[in-house]
């Protein structure tokens, strides 16, 4: 009975705690990492940086290592060619190009958002759809009028990844920035283990949903 009772006084102690920290707990499972580059690279831009990390977050969970089956590099999951031809607009070396160093991916990754932002008339939902479903095809589908461009016309992208795509980036982008409170540099606090699980489990609600959009 002793046991029992200081088992419920421990429950109740950490649901005190959530509640009264629950922005603090939830960091641990939101964390931002990189936060000098995004910094470097949002600057002087129209790129919020904590949109900048929800990208990053959704392409690699902060893995400067990622590689996806298609061929996407790095933190922000650039294709080589796209990469390339990045640098090839900003004068730099392309064969001097490391698309796994963290600053050189956010560099060309945030360059190429901001280019597609501004080409698409600082609309950030279509530069996001094209980050991810390429510039053709969502010019194609503006054009042709099956997407109207907006969040609330989302479900009338072609693309199933795309659509889930920029939901989920814009979805991660309002956690960060009501965690954080959209100050940057953001506090720093995390738990070893507890971003991961929140990975998976944002992962696998994401893929209930592409589950789901299948059946309607």
């Amino acid at each position: 009975m002793h046991a029992r009772r200081n088992l419920l006084s421990v429950i109740i102690i950490v649901l005190v705690s959530f509640l009264l920290n629950w922005q603090v707990v939830l960091r641990w499972f939101y964390p931002i990492r990189y936060v000098t580059e995004i910094a470097a690279h949002t600057q002087g831009t129209a790129l919020d940086p904590y949109l900048v990390a929800a990208l990053i977050r959704v392409e690699s969970n902060f893995q400067p290592d990622a590689c996806s089956m298609k061929g996407a590099r790095g933190l922000m999951q650039l294709m080589p060619e796209t990469a390339q031809w990045v640098a090839q607009q900003r004068g730099l070396k392309v064969a001097a190009i490391d698309l796994a160093d963290p600053d050189t991916n956010i560099g060309l990754g945030t360059w190429y958002l901001t280019m597609l932002q501004e080409e698409f008339d600082g609309n950030l939902v279509v530069a996001l759809a094209a980050y991810n479903g390429g510039r053709g095809n969502v010019s194609r589908w503006l054009s042709e009028q099956r997407w109207n461009g907006r969040l609330d016309g989302v479900r009338d992208i072609p693309f199933l990844e795309t659509r889930l795509y920029v939901q989920r980036v814009l979805g991660v982008y309002s956690w960060y920035v009501r965690l954080y409170g959209g100050v940057w540099p953001p506090p720093a606090k995390e738990l070893p283990i507890l971003p991961e699980i929140g990975r998976q489990l944002e992962s696998w609600w994401h893929r209930i949903r592409l589950v789901l959009e299948d059946y309607r």
